[in-house]
């Protein structure tokens, strides 16, 4: 049986824990991890590489083996999501995206992290911590979250604060405990999950730093002076434990990170064969064949060649508005336009919205055309013009297809856009990050971003001989 099928087949019960560091739990629940996973499963968020899937696993169970839990099933997954985090479940699942794994720099550090999740549902934590009550409101969030349904950094900063408002240091001081005792006795380095914690911290202060975000990624990595003072007494008491040789990893962890899939490029809008696709906002639209679609921060348009007609359509997202009103309304109320002719109600996919022509009472256009859909508490306004050039019936027609091509992306539609991955290489004598920057498509922060991945930030360069990550 493969691992993947292995997956589907281990669905339990038992209850979310959250994100890393937040647990939450009910035993009297059935089944959150697993509904998690059949959720992910469903969307298609679960990673598409059963190598990585069966390498988590190994490492997993290697830890386990030396827990109290040897005989219990768990079940280890990759999420395909960019972020930095992982999570478990107290029904034994474990999640780590694969932009958490973008950032360890050796097995014995996705191990650190693994152990201390394992120390979580050993601890049972979420039981002994937060209410059913406010159990099921996290787990709101956090499937949303996940899922990239609703994927907003005020989203993520809310997550994030009720999450350390609901969770102590003293359960994440004890997974620790548990996670340092795994590693050791599974033959990993216990300084390993100094150096996640690092890493972690490192990527926290980039997020701050250089993309002006709120962390996403908390508990063991809190900045507590005390915390980090105890788990370096935790790994240095542990110091006449280490064996005199360490244990083989389970399989090449730099050669298992070249070619893992990198980033989200479509999170701030991807134009491709004349779709739109915007990975944040998790929508794509589709323009008329040959025409010139291109996208600023604020605004997607497209433009028909010349030859053909002098036609435009532009979609940009507007504030909501203050009270509850229909797309009709919005159009009337809040935009206040009393020039729209032969109106109608429409459903784009589960959207609701509204369209419109524009009655032209000056200028050069044949016609104007106007809508608004409602997605997900966004409003997308859509307007079209065509110039004194084409066919007036065939602009109409171009301007509905364009509206109700809008649909929410899938997990497939990320794929088919972001494909950015690692690659290794060895550094040579002269390389800096400045240089490698130069040779990777990531278009801001190029920089800054290699040294956060390699475990250099904010100011190291790297050595010759080591083994770096690139972006290709």
């Amino acid at each position: 049986m493969s691992s993947l099928s292995k997956w589907v087949n281990k669905a339990t019960s038992g209850f979310m824990v959250g994100l890393l560091g937040l647990s939450c739990a009910s035993a009297s629940y059935a089944g959150p991890g697993a509904e998690a996973y059949n959720e992910f499963l469903e969307k298609e968020i679960i990673y598409p590489d059963e190598e990585w899937q069966a390498y988590i696993t190994e490492v997993g169970e290697r830890l386990l083996a030396k827990s109290s839990h040897k005989d219990r099933s768990y079940t280890f997954v990759v999420t395909d999501q960019p972020l930095v985090n992982a999570w478990a479940t107290p029904d034994a699942y474990i999640f780590l995206t694969r932009g958490i794994i973008a950032h360890f720099n050796s097995e014995d550090e996705m191990a650190a992290v693994l152990g201390h999740e394992i120390g979580h549902v050993i601890g049972r934590h979420s039981k002994r911590r937060i209410s059913r009550a406010r159990l099921g409101e996290l787990l709101g969030w956090v499937a949303t979250f996940a899922t990239g349904s609703n994927s907003t950094y005020g989203l993520s900063n809310t997550l994030t604060q009720t999450a350390l408002a609901g969770y102590g240091r003293e359960y994440e001081l004890e997974a620790d405990e548990y996670g340092s005792k795994f590693i050791l006795e599974a033959g990993y380095n216990p300084r390993a999950l100094l150096d996640s914690i690092q890493m972690l911290r490192d990527h926290d202060q980039f997020q701050r730093e250089v993309k002006n975000r709120p962390n996403v990624y908390h508990g063991i990595f809190g900045s507590h002076p005390a915390h980090a003072k105890r788990l370096n007494e935790l790994v240095n008491q542990s110091q006449h434990l280490f064996p005199e040789e360490l244990r083989a990893p389970e399989r090449d962890f730099f050669e298992m990170l070249s070619g893992l899939s990198y980033g989200d490029e479509a999170s701030t809008g991807v134009v491709k064969d004349g779709v739109y696709y915007h990975g944040a906002l998790r929508l794509l639209m589709k323009f008329p064949d040959q025409w010139d679609v291109r996208a600023t921060p604020t605004e997607v348009f497209g433009v028909a060649p010349n030859a053909s007609a002098d036609a435009q359509i532009s979609v940009r997202r507007q504030s909501p508005p203050d009270g509850e009103q229909t797309p009709q309304e919005y159009l009337t109320e809040t935009l206040r336009r009393d020039d729209l002719e032969d109106g109608e109600e429409i459903v784009v996919g589960p959207y609701h919205g509204y369209l419109a022509a524009v009655n032209v009472a000056s200028g050069n256009a044949q016609a104007r055309m106007i809508a608004v859909v409602y997605k997900d508490g966004g409003v997308f306004l859509f307007n079209g013009e065509l110039g004194p050039l084409g066919d007036v019936e065939v602009f109409e027609q171009q301007f509905r297809d364009t509206v109700f091509s809008f649909r929410a992306m899938t997990a497939a539609d990320l794929r088919l856009v972001n494909n950015q991955k690692l690659k290794i290489v060895v550094a040579e004598p002269g390389d800096t990050y400045a240089g490698l920057a130069k040779t990777i498509p990531i278009k801001s922060d190029a920089e800054a971003t290699l040294r956060v991945i390699n475990g250099h930030y904010p100011r190291a360069e790297p050595r010759a001989g080591d083994y770096i990550k690139v972006i290709e």
